[in-house]
């Protein structure tokens, strides 16, 4: 079974982006965390990146799918790019947009949680979570694993992490890397 991974910049104090979404632009882009992202998760590097990175050919190494909620699908959009990830099979949640802009996307209005309960009963690589908050919220019950970039910042204010209900769930520290720019990758599986 193909396991769903919620794999996301964090704030210190638990925000993924600002308060309207608007400026992700405040985590580190400079550092060693740069590289071992780079090599590891070559995937999670947006398609026009890639090519300026020297990733244009790049393998994907852990996932074939993305997740969106249509908050972050908007981040790209707003800049042209209908599809941010078009080497990954990209599937953004809404119940707004309910026909996709563009035939490489897939929109969902329905169930998030039925829909990943799908995705995961597919042969293929694992299924990334990229954002945001509220969709991070509603998949809870089915996410698999967090990894989570912890950069050296304090926002205030913005989309948290997990945009849900206080229900306190314990995750199992299985891997850490901390790097010189002062950002640490915490990777938790479910308990």
């Amino acid at each position: 079974m193909r396991k769903l991974t919620y794999l996301v910049a964090s704030t210190i104090d638990g925000y993924i982006t600002s308060p309207a979404n608007d400026n992700p632009d405040f985590f580190l882009h400079e550092g060693d965390h740069g590289t071992f992202l780079r090599e590891e998760y070559p995937e999670i590097m947006p398609t026009h990146i890639r090519p300026l990175i020297g990733l244009t050919d790049a393998p994907n190494k852990h996932f074939d799918t993305v997740l969106q909620g249509r908050g972050s699908w908007e981040i790209g959009a707003r800049e042209g790019m209908t599809n941010t990830y078009q080497h990954l099979r990209s599937i953004v949640f809404s119940r707004s947009i309910t026909e996709s802009p563009d035939p490489t996307v897939e929109f969902v209005a329905t169930d998030p949680v039925e829909r990943v309960r799908e995705l995961k009963r597919e042969e293929g690589m694992g299924i990334w979570l990229c954002g945001g908050g509220k969709l991070a919220a509603a998949l809870r019950p089915e996410i698999d694993e967090l990894i989570i970039k912890l950069h050296p910042v304090v926002a205030g204010a913005g989309i948290p992490l997990f945009g849900g209900d206080f229900a306190p769930e314990q995750y199992d520290l299985a891997d850490t890397h901390v790097f010189n720019s002062g950002v640490m990758h915490l990777t938790y599986t479910k308990s």
